[in-house]
């Protein structure tokens, strides 16, 4: 596998634009079939091609006709919409993520890459939290100051974060042993992949997705989260009239915004224009920061049409 570690050497100087992807994904373009380590990868072509599941292809409509050996195999190549940039924990903050994994911290069997996960691996929400209750997820949770604060004020529903940065991940955890709820999980992954193989169709009550990157050059535009794309994930994920809210401080981003959710009138009741915010969402540090900024904070409100 020297070239994996040719590859990984290369790609340190260059993380900004892969940040996120394991070296399988951040690779793919130049080691191919090789990126499949161990004698596993090598039987599972035996056959032939094996082709990206059928609900895989449905989310994600470029895995049609690619070889993927395996579900544990190479994904195909994508667009992040976040740069991970965890670094070493302090020892307080590592002893919180120890004592939490496999409790508030959902271990996932992984796909190739350090955010992905495998396509056949699917949550018990029941077992997740003990208990069968309506599904809030948050994509993006920062340090789960809005979720935790809601969780608080709702314990009749169950709060699921995703989030890849692990520091936000820590103070969500933070705060979840300060205010003592029980109805918070968090998912490290990256959501755009991992929300369609986790989670079960019509399985959400509600979404957020509040403040995610703006990515504000134009070039990097692309890789913003909300998209067609993305839109369609979770119109199959909310039940019939169920919730998506959304949130931005950047302008370009809430055209953006507006214009996907005015493409997807057929699946979603909405405005597709700014509306009042969120009463539901606390003013976290985050967003003052952009109101003291000087920028505009526009909200977004979707509720999925009956099937």
């Amino acid at each position: 596998m020297a070239d994996v570690a040719a590859c990984r050497s290369e790609q340190a100087g260059a993380v900004s634009g892969v940040a996120g992807l394991g070296e399988a994904e951040a690779c793919a373009a130049g080691l191919g079939g090789a990126l499949a380590a161990g004698s596993d990868a090598g039987s599972a072509r035996e056959g032939g091609p094996e082709l990206a599941p059928a609900e895989y292809v449905e989310a994600f409509p470029q895995a049609a006709g690619i070889d993927m050996p395996g579900l544990d195999g190479r994904l195909p190549s994508r667009v992040a919409s976040f740069a991970r940039r965890s670094g070493r924990l302090p020892e307080r903050g590592q002893r919180l993520w120890e004592e939490a994994h496999g409790a508030v911290v959902v271990p996932v069997r992984r796909g190739p890459g350090m955010t992905t996960v495998a396509l056949d691996y699917r949550l018990d929400l029941d077992a997740v939290f003990g208990r069968g209750a309506p599904l809030l997820v948050e994509v993006g949770c920062g340090g789960g100051e809005a979720l935790v604060a809601h969780a608080a004020a709702h314990p009749e529903i169950n709060h699921l974060a995703f989030e890849v940065w692990r520091p936000g991940v820590v103070g969500l955890l933070r705060r979840v042993k300060e205010t003592g709820v029980s109805n918070v999980r968090v998912v490290e992954a990256d959501a755009a992949q991992a929300l369609p193989v986790l989670l079960e169709p019509a399985s959400v009550a509600e979404l957020w997705t509040f403040f995610p990157d703006p990515w504000r050059k134009a070039r990097h535009h692309k890789r913003r989260l909300v998209s067609a794309g993305f839109a369609a994930t979770v119109a199959s994920l909310l039940q019939d009239g169920g919730v998506w809210r959304l949130a931005t401080d950047w302008e370009s981003y809430a055209e953006q915004m507006g214009q996907v959710l005015a493409g997807a009138r057929d699946v979603f009741e909405t405005t597709a224009a700014p509306g009042e915010r969120f009463a539901g969402r606390v003013l976290t540090r985050f967003e003052q920061k952009g109101i003291d900024a000087g920028r505009q904070i526009a909200d977004f409100t979707a509720v999925r049409r009956a099937r």
